[in-house]
């Protein structure tokens, strides 16, 4: 039997993921800074992509991983 493929995730659910705000995803996304493809005007994001994206987040020097991604005060 063919395996099933993984569902895409929205926004909400990549947010939900790495606890942000939806703002970020759609920053990150349209940087080009997270790995992500556009439906019919909407980003849609694959959980393998993301967490790669994660992986090779951790590898980099701290100085690096702050100008990816700012947080707000």
């Amino acid at each position: 039997m063919p395996k099933k493929p993984n569902p895409a995730m929205t926004v909400r659910d990549v947010a939900a993921y790495l606890n942000v705000d939806e703002k970020t995803i759609y920053r990150l996304a349209a940087r080009g800074e997270l790995p992500g493809f556009k439906v019919a005007g909407a980003w849609r994001f694959q959980l393998v992509d993301i967490k790669r994206w994660i992986d090779e987040r951790k590898g980099l020097p701290a100085k690096k991983k702050r100008s990816i991604v700012r947080r707000r005060v």
